[in-house]
């Protein structure tokens, strides 16, 4: 059985970019994701020990942006997958990172990638 946690719009004002300019001043990105796990035992006890806790990992994806600082977003999404997969009970994440100031003729743009646990 696989079950999805997600988050949705997640803003992290952060300093990315291969521009000069770019790593001037912060900008936003909005992450999306989502994590396949199993809810049966979070079911079961009515614990929040037993879930993947969205705050947590909102949490993590937030500490991990405002210390690292990298250029593209490929490697900011490789990075985050990797810890959510280390980090949280999940078997597989996919994460979607929209970077709106980039292109100004565009709403957005951004990249998307799923990773999965190594059995």
């Amino acid at each position: 059985m696989q079950d999805k946690v997600f988050i949705s719009q997640l803003q992290v004002n952060t300093i990315i970019g291969v521009f000069d300019f770019e790593k001037q001043a912060k900008q936003p990105l909005f992450f999306d994701v989502e994590m396949l796990t199993n809810f049966a035992q979070a079911a079961k006890s009515d614990n929040v020990d037993d879930v993947v806790d969205y705050a947590k990992v909102s949490a993590r994806i937030i500490a991990h942006c405002e210390s690292t600082q990298v250029e593209l977003l490929e490697t900011l999404a490789e990075q985050l997958t990797t810890i959510i997969l280390n980090e949280f009970a999940v078997s597989q994440v996919t994460l979607r990172i929209s970077k709106p100031q980039a292109v100004l003729e565009a709403q957005t743009v951004g990249i998307e990638i799923t990773r999965k646990k190594q059995s």
